[in-house]
């Protein structure tokens, strides 16, 4: 990898660790080429520590280490993205990052959705909110809901209208949503069954 780090007057370059699964930015550090050298040697990432002026693995103390995954140049050659698994908490603060924020899989539109189901859920009118009449109707009727749906894409899925069957597939992804919900779990639980069976 060619690696450009001349660019500092100290030889150092930023280095962006990223959890591999969550895609969640954990800390930033720097590097130099001695820094660089061990991480690879290694597998636990070091920084050059622009306070201690030495190198400094990640955990070396703590024991929350953060095991490489991969490493990606950028395109001007003088900043590393680097995938770990992280061992515990980043931040020395004990933080999950360096952000004090939690590194937790996130799915972007599908997280805000179960937050926005969650909260109808918690304290909207069941009168005026589609969700929370549901939730007042109790488990039989979301699981009853889920059903239909599922065979409304089912019918859609033999017919050549896309758009139908898109429709049905987004009505049956929010009802289970909420058949999630209903049963005390969200997506990530249903995730973490997957990844069990992965081989």
């Amino acid at each position: 990898m060619d690696i450009d780090f001349s660019k500092s007057a100290h030889g150092l370059i930023p280095a962006i660790i990223q959890d591999s699964e969550t895609k969640n930015v954990l800390m930033l550090g720097y590097m130099n080429a001695e820094a660089y050298q061990k991480t690879i040697d290694t597998q636990k990432v070091t920084f050059y520590s622009r306070s201690k002026q030495r190198l400094w693995t990640k955990g070396e103390e703590s024991g929350n280490f953060l095991n490489l995954v991969d490493i990606k140049n950028d395109c001007d050659n003088d900043t590393l993205l680097i995938q770990v698994r992280p061992v515990g908490p980043t931040c020395h603060k004990g933080t999950d990052t360096c952000w004090a924020t939690e590194n937790k899989q996130e799915y972007g539109f599908i997280s805000n959705l179960e937050n926005t189901i969650k909260t109808r859920r918690e304290n909207a009118d069941s009168e005026k909110s589609y969700v929370a009449s549901l939730f007042k109707l109790g488990i039989n009727k979301i699981a009853q809901k889920v059903g239909e749906e599922a065979v409304e894409v089912v019918i859609e899925a033999k017919d050549d209208n896309d758009e139908l069957f898109l429709s049905e597939s987004a009505d049956l992804l929010f009802h289970y949503l909420i058949l999630l919900q209903a049963k005390g779990f969200q997506l990530n639980d249903v995730v973490d069954v997957l990844k069990s069976r992965q081989k």
